[in-house]
C-alpha cells in the first residue's frame, strides 16, 4: 500500500513535461474555468454560510456565561465543517463536468504511451459526461458516509487530530478514483471500475494527497491541478493495465489482478 502511494505521487513528477510534449494545454483551459468558479462559489458559500451555521450550533449553548466564546468557537467549527464538505462537493462537481475533456487528454496520453496513433474509444462526449456523473455522484455519497463521522469525531479533542488525517485520505482516495476512471472508462464499465480502483487504491491515494494539497495553493492550485492530477493518474494507470495485459477492452474481468 505504502509502496503504491509514493507511485502515485512519484508520478506528478513527468506530468508537466508530458503536458507539454503532447500539447495538452488546449484541452484544460475549459476545466480550468470550471475549476476556479467552482471553487470561487464554494469558497463565498463557506464565507457567507458560517455565521449562520455558527449561530445555530451555538443555541446547544443555554447558559449566558460563556455564550460569546461559544459562539466564536461555533462559527470556526462552523467555517470548517462546511470547507470540509465544500472540498468534497468541489472534487465531484469539477471531476464530472470535465469528463468529456479528460477523456481525450487520458487518451492521448494512451497512444503516446503505447506507441500508437489512436487508441481505443467506443463513446462520445455525452456518455463521458454521464460516466463522470454516475461514477462522481455514486462517490460522493461513499465519501459523505465515510466523512460525516469522521468530523464528527473530529470534536474530541485529541482524536480530532486522527480524524483530520482520516479524512484526508479519505478525500484523497476519491480525488485520485476520479483522475483513474478516465482512462478506465475505455476499457472496463461501471463496476469493473470501481473494483479495479479498490485493488489499486494505493495509487489512487497517492494521486489523491497531491490533488488535494494543490487546493490549498491560492488560485494557482486550483487552476493546475486537474491537468497536473489527469496526468499523472493516467500514466499510472495505463501502466498497471499495461502490465497485467488488460489494454484489450474485449478481455473479461475475470483477469482483474489480485
Amino acid at each position: 500500500m505504502i509502496r503504491n502511494i509514493l507511485k502515485g505521487i512519484q508520478a506528478y513528477r513527468t506530468a508537466w513535461p508530458l503536458i507539454n510534449k503532447l500539447n495538452l494545454w488546449r484541452y484544460f483551459a475549459v476545466p480550468m474555468v470550471i475549476s476556479f468558479f467552482t471553487a470561487l462559489l464554494i469558497g463565498f458559500s463557506a464565507w457567507g454560510l458560517s455565521d449562520n451555521l455558527g449561530a445555530f450550533l451555538s443555541l446547544a449553548w443555554v447558559w449566558e456565561w460563556g455564550a460569546e466564546v461559544v459562539r466564536t468557537i461555533s462559527e470556526i467549527l462552523a467555517a470548517v465543517l462546511i470547507v470540509a464538505l465544500g472540498l468534497i462537493l468541489y472534487k465531484h462537481i469539477v471531476m464530472a463536468m470535465s469528463a468529456p475533456f479528460m477523456s481525450p487528454v487520458s487518451e492521448k496520453i494512451e497512444a503516446h504511451l503505447m506507441g500508437v496513433t489512436h487508441s481505443h474509444r467506443n463513446t462520445g462526449n455525452a456518455s463521458q459526461l454521464w460516466r463522470g456523473i454516475r461514477i462522481n455522484v455514486r462517490n460522493l455519497g461513499m465519501e459523505l458516509l465515510l466523512s460525516i463521522p469522521i468530523l464528527l469525531l473530529g470534536l474530541i479533542p485529541v482524536i480530532g487530530v486522527v480524524a483530520a488525517f482520516l479524512l484526508f485520505l479519505v478525500q484523497s482516495f476519491y480525488a485520485g478514483f476520479g483522475n483513474m476512471d478516465y482512462t478506465l472508462e475505455r476499457h472496463f464499465s461501471y463496476t469493473e471500475s470501481i473494483r479495479f480502483v479498490k485493488k489499486h487504491r494505493g495509487i489512487a491515494i497517492g494521486n489523491g494527497i497531491v490533488f488535494m494539497a494543490m487546493l490549498f495553493i491560492p488560485v494557482l492550485g486550483i487552476i493546475l491541478v486537474l491537468p497536473l492530477s489527469v496526468t499523472a493518474a493516467s500514466t499510472e494507470t495505463i501502466a498497471i493495465l499495461r502490465e497485467h495485459e488488460r489494454f484489450s477492452p474485449n478481455k473479461s474481468t475475470q483477469n482483474l489482478p489480485k
